[in-house]
């Protein structure tokens, strides 16, 4: 998360305020029936977005006593780089008690101030699990990968870049300089598929929705995450894979992800995201997690105490594995970040509260809102878009309904699904399964 970009971020519309209101009385009165559950396997922690070793290790100083995770989360940082220093940070949070989750930023070769690896090699995953033990988790690689698909600008992609690169590929195939590379076969094909779906927008400029939005989810899962060559060699090697992001879990997961951060601040309804990313994992045999990030674009970014507490006690409820406070920016005249005293104090509650309390149990699988096949709408406001390439379209205003209705009946116990052949929803034995076009929800 330390890429953060401005982007549309979206209130919730009037339906789904009411249901943020009746939401916590509605699966409350439902916790009788929800067995209280201690979750010792839960990881507790904070995402670290400073400059410095000092900092970090003062960090880890301030909550190695009620937390058991630190996510280097510095990958587009220039102490990133640095491979000594990202060593002797997890060394040290490692020797504190805490496990690791490390974030070097993005293979991309044409892009110097993004630091992958080093040398691009990686041997150094085995070395960090000789020296770390299990107490190394994995690879937080890339960031936001749906909500940057939702929010681009593909129309100024379309009307300016394409053309030009659709001309060197051209010129490359006709002058026989087409090369075998692997990495230039993706590419090529990536532009190939978005020339697809320009097409296809093309064809439907007349305001009538496509029949479906396979061509968007193939591009996504295919060339934006699958096709990416950092996370392919990742994935080869069999590391780990984490990231954040605030829509489009299923298809995050779908391309191979193995655990999604859900983005819980910004406004937007925080059962919604939590059914949406526990959904997505559970249909796909895959774990999940909170990162509580920012409710301000200025300081203090986070939120108050008692939000802040709610959501990570709301996460742990609903059965998340990993729930992370994310810090950054850093005040550098200060040395901190945005976790300051109030931040760790919440930190140091809920952590005590988790391990001295018992809490209701909704992570069960209780209900399901099964959506259409590849419907990536990002559900943040009526008007959000679809695949970042359309507009809302004739099933937008049902779908938006029927997830108001069961959030503000089951709460965070609902997840959010999708038809997939993959992924049947019979896979899982729900007591109720609700589909978005379905009378009497």
């Amino acid at each position: 998360m330390i890429s953060l970009r401005p982007v549309r971020k979206y209130l919730l519309p009037v339906l789904l305020i009411v249901v943020m209101l009746v939401s916590v009385g509605a699966y409350e009165s439902f916790s009788a029936e929800n067995q209280p559950k201690p979750n010792p396997s839960v990881y507790v922690g904070v995402a670290f977005g400073g400059n410095t070793t000092l900092e970090a290790k003062t960090l880890i100083d301030e909550v190695k006593g009620y937390t058991n995770l630190f996510i280097l989360d510095a990958g587009r940082n220039p102490l990133t780089q640095n491979e000594s220093a990202v060593n002797d940070i997890c060394s040290y949070a490692v020797a504190n008690g805490l496990s690791v989750i490390v974030n070097v930023g993005v293979r991309q070769t044409d892009d110097t101030s993004r630091f992958w690896f080093w040398n691009n090699s990686l041997s150094v995953t085995e070395q960090w699990k000789e020296m770390w033990g299990d107490k190394f988790l994995g690879m937080y690689y890339n960031d936001e990968p749906g909500g940057i698909q939702l929010d681009g600008n593909w129309t100024n992609w379309f009307l300016h870049w394409n053309p030009q690169i659709i001309k060197l590929i051209s010129n490359n195939n006709t002058k026989g300089n087409f090369t075998s590379s692997a990495d230039y076969q993706r590419f090529v094909k990536s532009i190939e598929d978005l020339n697809q779906i320009y097409n296809k927008m093309i064809t439907y400029m007349n305001g009538t929705s496509p029949p479906n939005y396979n061509l968007e989810a193939n591009f996504f899962v295919n060339d934006i995450i699958k096709g990416d060559d950092g996370f392919s060699t990742l994935k080869t090697d069999g590391v780990t894979t984490f990231t954040s992001d605030y829509g489009l879990y299923w298809w995050d997961y779908k391309g191979g992800y193995n655990v999604m951060f859900a983005e819980l601040g910004w406004n937007d309804s925080v059962a919604e995201q939590i059914d949406l990313v526990k959904g997505a994992a559970r249909m796909q045999g895959k774990e999940w997690g909170a990162m509580i990030t920012w409710t301000y674009r200025q300081w203090p970014y986070l939120g108050l105490y008692d939000q802040v507490y709610n959501e990570m006690l709301t996460s742990y409820e609903a059965g998340a594995k990993y729930i992370a406070v994310f810090d950054y920016p850093f005040n550098e005249s200060t040395g901190q970040g945005t976790i300051d005293q109030n931040q760790l104090f919440t930190l140091q509650k809920f952590w005590n509260d988790i391990h001295q309390q018992n809490f209701p149990n909704f992570s069960t699988p209780d209900a399901a809102l099964v959506l259409p096949a590849n419907y990536g709408w990002g559900m943040r406001d009526p008007n959000d878009t679809i695949w970042g390439f359309w507009p809302t379209d004739n099933k937008t205003f049902q779908i938006a309904q029927a997830t108001g209705t069961l959030l503000a009946q089951y709460g965070v116990s609902l997840d959010i699904v999708y038809v997939d052949s993959q992924f049947p929803v019979s896979n899982i034995a729900y007591r109720h399964v609700y589909y978005w076009n379905q009378a009497g929800i």
